[in-house]
């Protein structure tokens, strides 16, 4: 059975689905009519969710911040057309207090998932620390690196912007998620072999991070790890929302 630990923050994510059928009197912009609420767990919740919807057996351990993080996504039923999306809880997030926890959940885990959102509860020491003290481990993370953050880690998932903000890292396991078009490893492109009509891209980051370290695990293989990635993130686009492949598990949360 395999341990997985996924540290960074989580948030709650809600989508909030109605019908648009005119325009305010009062400015030019449409009046939604709610008609249906969907949350779940957001950020690295969600990449936990993945995990245990990939692998029901895995054994995950979350950590993640105390305060709660809400993303609240207002969206035309019909057309899936997002029109406004307001975040609250991410000002003062406390950062993670190390404890003698920390050092037994790493050293217990076959593989360390770190989502770092940048919003206070990771400093780059923790990264650090977390990317030394791993066996093996995959960070995510949306702040400017350096390559004394990175060096520990095994692999750095980015997408193409971030890629783009990093050109100057040198570390050799830097996987490049760009969209419909698969990923870049090593300079080689990874094509995506099934491509799916995009009806919503929330999560599949996420998706893709689990999948990749769930399939590293089983075959220490980097290509087929990324076609599989590819192949789950390519699912998860076609569906609306935040969603997980088709199959059950449980997360075991830290808080």
């Amino acid at each position: 059975m395999k341990r997985i630990l996924v540290i960074g923050e989580c948030c709650t994510d809600e989508f909030v689905y109605g019908e648009v059928n005119r325009l305010s009197p009062e400015a030019p912009v449409p009046i939604l009519k709610p008609i249906e609420m969907v949350s779940n767990l957001g950020m690295a919740g969600n990449v936990s969710k993945n995990i245990a919807a990939l692998d029901p057996e895995c054994e995950i351990i979350l950590q993640h911040q105390d305060e709660l993080i809400v993303k609240r996504r207002f969206v035309e039923n019909k057309s899936n057309h997002m029109f406004l999306r307001v975040d609250e809880g991410e000002n003062n997030i406390k950062p993670l207090e190390w404890g003698y926890y920390m050092d037994s959940f790493i050293a217990q885990a076959d593989a360390v998932v770190v989502s770092d959102y940048n919003k206070g509860y990771l400093t780059a020491a923790h990264l650090k620390e977390i990317a030394r003290k791993s066996k093996l481990s995959i960070l995510d993370s949306k702040r400017d690196l350096t390559d004394d953050i990175v060096k520990d880690f095994t692999f750095i998932k980015l997408n193409e912007s971030e890629r783009n903000r990093n050109l100057h890292l040198s570390h050799r396991g830097i996987i490049t998620t760009i969209g419909s078009k698969g990923a870049i490893y090593d300079g080689e492109l990874i094509p995506q072999e099934n491509p799916q009509q995009t009806i919503d891209v929330s999560g599949a980051g996420d998706t893709f991070v689990a999948a990749f370290i769930l399939s590293f695990l089983d075959n220490l293989e980097v290509i087929p790890s990324i076609e599989f990635a590819n192949e789950m993130a390519g699912e998860v686009v076609s569906k609306r929302g935040v969603v997980t492949p088709n199959k059950n598990g449980k997360v075991h949360t830290s808080i």
